[in-house]
């Protein structure tokens, strides 16, 4: 077996697929695009599902990937195991419909043996079949020449997801030798399979055959596919020869370093602090990427799941003597580790790392607070003399402040107390099934849609150059069938040509009619979707028959079409505006071109400032007023990169790209359709800024026509307030505004004044009413004051004066409120009185809540008609 590196490995991989004629796929982003059943995407396969579903048809049916995956269904067991982790790479072999079991079996054989690759001893090599695979069994029996004390079968070799796709496995085991094993070598689970470590799985073949139906049957697919998945981490553990996927060139680095910032501890000393040193280099790498791609820590959804792998690896951190933020100078060595193949993760090092800075330091200030929990809790348990911590906060602690459970463990065994961990399970299975219930409605993978992949009529699209034109009607799928004729109702078409832009790239289809060569509108065009060979197929209404093989004239609707394609470029002029005002971190997310309005998603740490949403919209004003001229040019992947042209992380491209050029401002990849020059536009108008996600904001903008109308619509407005304020032009509004503020400013200080004096007088005739109850003197009464304010200044002055032991007020404000206050003396507090009980005890009564302290405290409520009964209560209470 050669000696290689992570990188020579997986590059030896695609090397390899790619002369069996492969197309090599470049690695996801961790982001799902259009996928709501994936918060990340959590495998190889998880890429290719529009291919085997059959919604989208792969120009090149082999492909072949090393796609970066998280899980965090199990993320306790990370630092734990030997190959745990939250983010791995799956190198990956598909094939859509083309080769099946031989070619998939002989390949990965020659791929692990050939001396030309990874030349591994074939003696080393050990394989699982389903008992009923008999083909292949066969295969490796007779095709490979594995002996047959090397075929284990095994009853669990049967992927299957419930309904959808499935199919038989066969898994490829190598032997490490007895030395690295945790059993007897006659233990019973000492096999290829079986739960032990001497024999390590490294690569998963399913030959996916089956539609798994909702009746629990399955039939054959229409397509039979490939889909083989070797993780990286584990065949990298292999060839350099490590006990585990930790002592490898893909973690050692990130180990090391941690090992430089602890306090003196070195990794290989201890097993807890082993585990330690393995999470924070796990989770560091899964925070640099997801960050890499788009997603920022928040309190929900992937930015959650960020923000617990950062504060899993800070409590880590501290558990090795590391005090002050360090994870982020971590961030550039993951880059450096991984730069052969993610060379972006380098680029964006610098905003990544401060990113994770922002969430140590906040995560800090968090950790004070879980730790003064903690700490109650463990005294209020050995006050109530008990054994066991509650399950249910070591979950707080986790969920809320970060806490790992084993953290939570150590601190209550050093106060000799246990964990009640099984009711920790609870909590932590109950937050899942509602995780997995968010998604459950979507549906993980379609079955294949044979009628709809096997259309293989050419079909070009002409809209770039005319909006007219005259094609024949190829297919006809009328309700789920091919016909050849389509008298009434709806229908998809497809045609030789056509002139209509299918929706893609966030801009819409195009709108428009059809007409028969006398002129006479036979369809409206009212949707247009790529079907799965990259056809445009119209969605239509019949108006007229329409016949397989005869001539349409295609009509786009003019006017539509032009709104859209100018709020297209208008899109491009804000993401490069955007780049230019906040940073080169800012990435598109997300957008809508409609005939009326633009939506821009974007990825961003927090909102926009209102100066900066100015600035970026001068300069996209700027950009449209120098009247530039927008140009197309077609061409090759690579060139269109070297040019400088911007992708889109969520796009896949082809061979051929379009280039869309605006003058020398803005340069993208872009199918879509766009404005001859800027000057077209007219104006740009940005209407909204808002967040729609973690770290994505979302600008609502109008252009033309739309914008002009959007800020008459404004000035309509100012010249109704300018009426108002009895003024004569708008551009002195902001002076009276400014003169009314002032006023409004004195008349409140003369009120609040006023209300002041009020309130004193009042005092007089309420403080002179004192009653004694169970042994307490109390003043309990409704006064006649603007709000809480007010009643704060009397418990204040009752303070002073101390007049009685309590004091409760309550008065019903001008808009249908109640506010109450309950004010109690030192004295009374000892002998049990305390004012947070006793307005918990009384808000009701006036349909509301409140708390406090127990010498002050404060409720509201909605019902003034309780304010009697809540003051008599409060009578009884001194009673008791």
């Amino acid at each position: 077996m050669k000696q290689l590196s992570s990188a020579q490995i997986r590059q030896m991989y695609l090397d390899f697929f790619k002369s069996k004629g492969h197309e090599v796929m470049q690695s996801a982003p961790l982001v799902p695009h259009d996928d709501p059943t994936l918060l990340w995407i959590n495998s190889g396969v998880a890429t290719m599902k529009k291919f085997f579903d059959g919604s989208v048809v792969p120009k090149n049916p082999r492909i072949t990937s090393s796609q970066k995956s998280i899980r965090t269904n199990d993320i306790e067991n990370v630092g734990h195991t030997a190959r745990h982790h939250t983010l791995f790479e799956m190198l990956g072999n598909f094939s859509v419909g083309d080769y099946f079991k031989e070619e998939a079996i002989t390949w990965a054989w020659e791929l692990l043996t050939s001396p030309e690759w990874f030349d591994m001893d074939p003696e080393k090599l050990y394989v699982t079949v389903y008992p009923k695979d008999t083909q292949a069994k066969k295969i490796w029996l007779e095709e490979v020449k594995l002996p047959e004390s090397h075929i284990f079968e095994v009853e669990d070799n049967f992927w299957d997801i419930g309904e959808g796709p499935s199919g038989p496995d066969s898994e490829i085991f190598y032997d490490r030798g007895q030395a690295f094993n945790n059993l007897a070598e006659d233990d019973p689970e000492s096999y290829p399979g079986g739960e032990n470590e001497r024999y390590l799985e490294i690569w998963n073949i399913v030959f996916s055959e089956f539609n798994h139906k909702p009746d629990g049957t399955y039939e054959p697919l229409p397509h039979k596919n490939i889909d083989t998945g070797m993780g990286l981490e584990r065949v990298v553990s292999v060839f350099q020869n490590a006990r585990t996927n930790f002592e490898t060139d893909l973690f050692m680095p990130l180990i090391k370093k941690a090992q430089e910032l602890g306090n003196g501890v070195v990794y290989g000393d201890e097993a807890a602090t082993d585990v330690s040193f393995k999470v924070i280099a796990d989770h560091i790498r899964a925070v640099t990427f997801a960050i890499g791609d788009g997603a920022l820590p928040s309190n929900e959804g992937r930015g959650y799941v960020i923000r617990r792998l950062i504060r899993r690896a800070v409590m880590h951190g501290q558990n090795l003597g590391i005090q002050d933020a360090f994870l982020y100078k971590l961030v550039a060595i993951v880059g450096q580790i991984m730069q052969s193949h993610y060379p972006e993760v380098l680029e964006q090092a610098e905003f990544i790392a401060k990113v994770v800075r922002m969430e140590e330091d906040r995560f800090n200030e968090t950790l004070k607070d879980g730790l003064q929990l903690l700490n109650e809790m463990i005294a209020q348990a050995k006050k109530n003399k008990a054994s066991k911590l509650s399950g249910k906060i070591a979950f707080k602690l986790y969920d809320t402040y970060g806490f790992p459970l084993e953290l939570t463990t150590e601190y209550a065994k050093e106060q000799d107390l246990v964990v009640d961990e099984a009711e920790f399970e609870d909590q932590m299975k109950q937050q899942k099934e509602r995780a997995r219930a968010a998604r459950s409605n979507a549906k993980s993978m379609g079955v294949q849609n044979a009628l709809l992949t096997d259309i293989k009529t050419e079909s070009k699209y002409v809209g770039y150059e005319k909006l007219v034109t005259n094609a024949v009607l190829k297919d006809i799928i009328f309700g789920d069938k091919l016909s050849k004729v389509a008298k009434d109702g709806k229908a998809d078409l497809i045609f030789s040509e056509t002139p209509f832009y299918a929706e893609m790239g966030g801009q819409v289809a195009d709108q428009g009619i059809i007409e028969d060569e006398n002129g006479n509108i036979v369809a409206k065009v009212t949707d247009v979707q790529h079907a799965p060979n990259g056809q445009n197929m119209h969605t239509v209404e019949i108006l007229r028959p329409i016949s397989v093989g005869n001539e349409y004239k295609l009509i786009v609707d003019d006017a539509f079409h032009n709104e859209v394609r100018k709020n297209h470029t208008a899109t491009h002029l804000l993401d490069q505006a955007l780049r230019d005002v906040l940073g080169e971190h800012t990435h598109q997310a997300g957008s809508l071109v409609e005939p009326t309005y633009l939506r821009f998603d974007f990825t961003n740490l927090g909102s926009v400032t209102p100066e900066d949403l100015q600035k970026v919209e001068q300069i996209v004003n700027e950009k449209i007023w120098a009247n530039l001229q927008v140009t197309t040019v077609e061409t090759d992947l690579e060139s269109a990169k070297k040019l400088g042209a911007i992708a889109l992380f969520s796009e896949k491209y082809g061979d051929l790209v379009r280039v869309v050029q605006i003058g020398d401002y803005s340069m993208e990849f872009c199918g879509g359709n766009h404005a001859v020059n800027t000057g077209e536009l007219g104006l740009f108008k940005i209407v909204a800024e808002s967040g729609v996600g973690a770290g994505v904001r979302r600008i609502e903008a109008v252009t033309s026509r739309e914008a002009f109308e959007f800020m008459e619509q404004k000035n309509k407005l100012l010249q109704e307030v300018a009426t108002q304020l009895k003024i004569t032009q708008i551009k002195e509004i902001p002076h009276k505004v400014e003169a009314l503020q002032i006023e409004i400013k004195n008349l409140e200080q003369q009120k609040g004044s006023l209300e002041a004096k009020f309130a004193s007088q009042q005092a007089a005739d309420i403080f002179s009413n004192v009653e004694k109850i169970g042994g307490f003197s109390i003043i309990a009464a409704k006064v006649k004051v603007s709000g809480m304010e007010q009643l704060r200044q009397l418990a204040d002055q009752w303070k002073e004066k101390q007049i009685s032991d309590v004091l409760v007020l309550a008065t019903a404000t001008s808009d249908g409120k109640v506010n109450l206050i309950a004010a109690v003396v030192p004295s009374a507090i000892k002998a049990g009185i305390k004012a947070g009980e006793l307005i918990k005890e009384i808000a009701p009564l006036v349909g509301g809540g409140g708390g406090g302290r127990p010498d002050m405290a404060q409720a509201g409520g909605k019902n003034p008609a309780g304010i009697a009964q809540a003051l008599e209560k409060a009578k009884k209470i001194l009673e008791k």
